[in-house]
């Protein structure tokens, strides 16, 4: 049997700017490796809507390799040592590498390595790319070689180093001759629930929504953005986070579609460009300092903050039930659909802890347990940002009100109503703070006073930098 190229997909579910698929299938012949590991992902706190994104991401997959006679071998494992028992298996073939895009959490790097070992100690080899930014982690570095703390240099080297050496992407691989999965003794993996009409899974649908937010909706991105009633966003997060898109060809794309004005700074384009770089902002600074996996905080005065540990209020943040309008609103479309509008995301974790005076982790964590689009780095990233405990975090004095950003970014009402029906008849001017009339409507009375709250998130900075 000729010696086969294993593709072990993983954060690249795509056919398309796939690097270890096109290296793979040019060294010979290629069969496709996904297993799925539930219990890891349980750890992971990854949201079971992302999960069914994955799993319905897969079974399309499976049916757009068959069209370049690649096989795909879909595995149901349970952790990351069940990886270790479906590689042993494999090597009873004839296999000469494994081929797969790295990935930068702790734990998926312990596993790489236990795999590579095994791969190792049988003569296979194990090719491992680095595509998951637009710039891989170190390659963008300070004057003295170390990682930036600050977006804004970080960005400026990016941008240099773009308009320098430009961004490829790879094709689609060209077809090879029919291959048979080799016959292993291993569990299938388990079918998708029903996945929402909202999240299309096929690569060809994806790529044509990203194509038609480039060519239609980013030049008025920077002005409409922040509007959650508004359908103004690329809505493709959760197809960054699963690899089915790369952010190679959001930004080719950018290009061909918007080419004059990624140089204007105040421009649609350069502001999603912009956002662009701060996914990968986030990644770099997450390989360069590894204890962020471990839920520590960037600036270590914060760890002596004392936060609070009241529950209930934590649940009332988790259900929608602040009293807040434009926070309840955005926390109820974050339970009803695993997605939350960016805008509103620094409303609520502003409201979590410079409000509530919570812990940014609980945060975080309940983030990642419910987002269809979770990605470690970048949820890290933005709750340390909103808390100021971050590498480019907003001043902790700086605190965002709720009532004004509502009044700002939903100025009629139109997306408090449709999370929020108990106000559906509430006039615009009283709906961003609606307390007099509350009563008749059975919404609940605020939380927590802001500018109570806001005094004493000073107190609590300054007493953690003292």
């Amino acid at each position: 049997m000729t010696a086969l190229q294993v593709v072990w997909l993983r954060s690249d579910l795509r056919c398309y700017d796939n690097a270890a698929l096109f290296e793979a299938m040019q060294q010979g012949p290629t069969i496709a490796l996904f297993i799925a590991t539930p219990k890891s992902w349980q750890q992971h706190d990854m949201a079971p809507v992302k999960q069914q994104l994955i799993r319905g991401r897969i079974e399309q997959m499976t049916q757009e390799l068959t069209t370049i006679g690649v096989p795909l071998l879909a595995v149901e494992g349970s952790d990351y040592d069940s990886v270790l028992t479906v590689f042993t298996q494999l090597l009873s073939f004839n296999i000469a590498a494994v081929h797969c895009e790295v990935e930068y959490e702790q734990r998926e790097q312990q596993r790489d390595a236990k795999v590579q070992q095994l791969l190792g100690e049988h003569g296979v080899k194990w090719c491992r790319y680095d595509r998951l930014c637009g710039f891989a982690p170190g390659s963008i570095c300070t004057g003295d070689g170390g990682m930036y703390k600050v977006f804004t240099p970080f960005k400026r080297n990016w941008l240099q180093r773009y308009y320098q050496q430009g961004m490829t992407v790879l094709a689609k691989p060209k077809a090879q001759a029919e291959l048979i999965l080799p016959s292993l003794d291993l569990p299938v993996m388990q079918p998708a629930a029903e996945l929402s009409s909202d999240w299309p899974v096929a690569e060809a649908t994806v790529l044509e929504r990203m194509r038609d937010f480039c060519q239609h909706k980013v030049r008025h991105y920077k002005a409409e953005r922040d509007f959650p009633a508004i359908d103004a966003t690329s809505m493709i997060s959760p197809y960054l986070a699963i690899g089915l898109l790369s952010v190679r060809q959001c930004i080719k794309r950018l290009e061909l579609e918007a080419a004059g004005q990624l140089q204007q700074a105040d421009s649609g384009a350069a502001t999603w460009l912009s956002e662009l770089i701060w996914r990968d902002f986030y990644k770099h600074v997450l390989v360069a300092w590894p204890d962020l996996i471990k839920h520590q905080p960037f600036q270590p005065y914060t760890s002596a903050i004392r936060w609070s540990s009241d529950e209930a209020l934590f649940s009332a943040w988790c259900e929608g039930r602040t009293g807040y309008p434009l926070v309840d609103a955005a926390m109820r479309q974050l339970n009803q659909t695993g997605w939350m509008h960016n805008r509103l995301r620094m409303v609520v974790a502003s409201f979590l802890v410079k409000d509530l005076h919570l812990d940014w982790r609980w945060g975080e964590r309940y983030f990642m347990s419910r987002l269809i689009d979770g990605d470690f780095a970048a949820n890290n990233g933005g709750w340390q940002w909103a808390a100021s405990t971050g590498t480019d975090a907003v001043p902790y004095f700086r605190i965002f009100n709720p009532v004004t950003q509502s009044k700002r970014f939903d100025p009629d009402g139109d997306f408090i109503r449709k999370f929020v029906p108990e106000l559906a008849n509430v006039p615009a001017k009283q709906i961003h703070w609606p307390h007099p009339v509350a009563a008749g409507c059975h919404y609940p009375a605020a939380i927590v006073d802001h500018a109570i709250a806001r005094q004493r998130t000073l107190e609590l900075y300054q007493d953690a930098k003292s």
